[in-house]
C-alpha cells in the first residue's frame, strides 16, 4: 500500500481509497496524495474538496482510479 502511495505523490496520480473514519464509518473517497508520514497521510479529498488527513491504519484499500465507461 505504502508503495502505491508513493507512486501516486511522485506522479500526482489520483487513487480511490476505502477509509474506516474514528466514529466507525465506512467511505469511499477520490483523494490525490499529498505527503506521507510514518502513521498518516495528507491528500487532497475530492469528495470533500478539501485537504484532509488520514490515519495510515484507518485505510482499509487503496487503489487506481477506475476509468468508469458511461452510455
Amino acid at each position: 500500500m505504502k508503495n502505491m502511495i508513493m507512486r501516486s505523490i511522485q506522479n500526482k496520480e489520483k487513487l480511490e481509497m476505502i477509509y474506516l473514519s474514528s466514529d466507525n464509518c465506512v467511505s469511499q473517497r477520490v483523494v490525490r496524495v499529498l505527503k506521507l508520514n510514518d502513521d498518516m497521510i495528507m491528500a487532497y479529498c475530492y469528495t470533500k474538496r478539501t485537504i484532509r488527513t488520514f490515519k495510515l491504519e484507518n485505510i482499509l484499500s487503496v487503489g487506481q482510479v477506475r476509468k468508469r465507461m458511461g452510455a
